[in-house]
């Protein structure tokens, strides 16, 4: 069984497609997913679709790229919907240096409010990180994030990175980038990270893995990302699928079979 931490299945990329899809992940032997939301309309969606299935559960966070538009009613919406029986993480949330549109000083302070949020409902947080290694971790020991810890999305950082990570309490989640030939830092970082404190994702419709990028991702590829992890790491499969699963059932705390 695999649980996919990380999928959007309330991206536009799915609409009418979602229960095929569903299926089609079910196929392969993924049990689990959360569906992330990350401003208004993918929160809503991603409520919506956890609780159409008792095995699919919601995170609900705002998007460092959409910082400039967060409102104090938004963060209190995100308050309300934390007590929510299916929302089992706050995010995604984070910085996010690729893209411009929402200045860094909006991204941190967005940021910030969200990590206090999440120690106020005691959640676990979704950190979404893109080209910003230090100033992430930075934040998040300012902020004292390891009273919750969470998810480093996506993991791209270096070895180096993770440690500093891991010792802040949280666990690191590799996607289909660790699949990809020439992806060395994801690789060295799915063989140093300790067993226990590794998950897998797809960021489903985002970065399929091989020999799908390119292709519009989907939950079922979750499949190839543990696979090459077991290669990786020079384990079987299942244990790469049971271990990372329980781990994210002790994250999320998810005490169903």
């Amino acid at each position: 069984m695999l649980f996919d931490t990380h999928v959007h299945l309330n991206a536009d990329q799915f609409d009418g497609e979602i229960e095929e899809t569903i299926a089609r992940a079910r196929n392969v032997g993924v049990k689990e997913m959360v569906v992330i939301g990350f401003d208004q309309k993918t929160i809503t969606r991603a409520i919506k679709i956890a609780e159409s299935d008792e095995d699919i559960y919601a995170a609900v966070g705002w998007h460092p790229v959409d910082a400039i538009d967060m409102t104090e009613d938004h963060l209190k919406w995100i308050e309300e919907l934390a007590s929510h029986p299916k929302v089992v993480a706050l995010g995604e949330m984070g910085l996010d240096y690729h893209w411009d549109k929402s200045p860094k000083d909006v991204q941190k302070a967005v940021f910030r409010k969200q990590i206090a949020l999440a120690k106020k409902v005691n959640l676990p947080i979704i950190i979404h990180n893109r080209d910003a290694d230090q100033d992430v971790v930075e934040l998040l020991k300012e902020e004292g994030a390891n009273e919750v810890g969470g998810i480093m999305h996506c993991f791209g950082g270096s070895v180096e990175i993770a440690d500093e990570c891991l010792a802040m309490n949280f666990y690191i989640s590799l996607g289909g980038p660790v699949t990809f030939k020439n992806a060395r830092r994801p690789k060295e970082v799915a063989k140093h990270v300790p067993l226990e404190r590794l998950l897998i994702e797809t960021d489903a419709p985002f970065l399929a893995p091989h020999p799908y990028r390119g292709k519009r991702n989907e939950p079922a590829y979750v499949k190839r990302v543990a696979e090459d992890i077991a290669d990786l790491r020079e384990m079987t499969y299942e244990d790469v699928c049971t271990h990372t699963r329980e781990n994210a059932k002790r994250l999320f705390k998810i005490n169903k079979h």
